[in-house]
């Protein structure tokens, strides 16, 4: 079905919202740290539970349950969401996603209650433990966590080691209670398992933390080494560029020789001029079971492709493939020069 126009709009409307209105409600947390962001990801699932709970619950594929018109506020939606929820309680999954909703409008008591119905049909949850324990906080004035929510997040903790948002504000609430050595205890298995960009707020945070509580500092990470991978020298026949299609697609790819088709490393690049270097490495990988470096020669290729598909398609122009050795210091030459019958 189509979406209108007053559906797309209501769509896009109740989106800004959401996220406006939890960029709000978590701002004491955004000053304790950054990391504290991760939080943020709640606004992205609003509209989609709203909607779903208002047409996507087994109850509204009855015609006659259907609402009659689509909302046209966020308020609107939630109170359809609430009167279905009051004519079949029995949904765990629409009471965690009105939680969602009350908690991007600042509603903290509410999505706390909201959490808690949810709760009572799967209590080992980490991901409703942790959000029930968020809104509780979220709802005190000094935004700490009482014993009931600590107990929430241990109880996260114990089913998930490494849920990230039950660690983080568990961390908090330990640091709150005066016991920065235990919110650095429980921060730190954290920093094996986050991306670089979250890694370095996180640290700052367990410095800090470990600084109160009279412990030395972190060890300096060691330095990351670089991917191994195989550099890439791409040039174009003078005869095709002259025949070169406008917005062409440039893909590099490396294949296992004699292996299956699927490569363990590509790119897909804007002709912009040649000649030019491509480096590929694990990090090009579509396969996460299959990684260059797992390969001591691998196949390469270079295809321009005027359609931009990933397919090797008549017309498309390609070089001869070439194999190479992997390691440190690989290094290649692909020239495209024929066209694909």
């Amino acid at each position: 079905m189509v979406m209108s126009t007053p559906a797309l709009v209501f769509t896009l409307l109740a989106l800004l919202l959401a996220v406006g209105a939890l960029g709000w409600a978590l701002r004491p947390l955004w000053r304790s740290s950054p990391a504290a962001g991760t939080g943020a990801v709640l606004a992205l699932v609003v509209l989609t539970g709203i909607l779903y709970g208002t047409v996507g619950m087994p109850p509204a594929l009855d015609p006659a349950n259907r609402v009659s018109a689509m909302p046209e506020t966020l308020d609107q939606a939630i109170a359809q969401l609430e009167g279905k929820l009051d004519q079949d309680p029995d949904q765990p999954e629409g009471w965690r996603l009105l939680g969602n909703a009350y908690q991007s409008q600042g509603e903290m008591a509410k999505a706390a209650h909201a959490f808690g119905k949810a709760l009572e049909y799967a209590p080992d949850d980490p991901d409703l433990l942790t959000e029930l324990a968020e809104s509780r906080a979220m709802n005190e004035p000094q935004r700490r966590f009482d014993a009931e929510a600590v107990a929430m997040l241990e109880h996260a903790v114990e089913v998930q080691p490494m849920h990230q948002r039950a660690r983080w504000f568990l961390g908090i609430a330990r640091r709150q209670a005066g016991d920065a050595a235990a919110a650095a205890e429980v921060w730190e298995p954290l920093l094996a398992i986050v991306d670089a960009s979250t890694a370095r707020p996180l640290r700052e945070q367990i410095a800090l933390a470990r600084s109160e509580a009279g412990l030395p500092p972190l060890p300096e990470p060691a330095e990351t080494p670089a991917p191994a991978g195989v550099t890439i020298a791409v040039s174009l026949d003078p005869q095709l560029g002259m025949r070169l299609p406008a917005n062409a697609t440039l893909f590099v790819l490396a294949r296992q020789p004699g292996g299956p088709p699927m490569p363990v490393a590509a790119k897909k690049l804007p002709v912009t001029g040649f000649p030019l270097t491509v480096e590929l490495t694990d990090a090009d990988s579509p396969m996460p079971t299959q990684k260059l470096s797992q390969l001591e020669t691998v196949e390469l290729v270079a295809r321009i492709s005027a359609s931009g598909d990933a397919r090797a398609a008549p017309g498309d122009f390609t070089s001869a493939p070439v194999e190479v050795e992997t390691g440190e210091g690989a290094k290649a030459a692909l020239l495209i020069d024929q066209v694909v019958e």
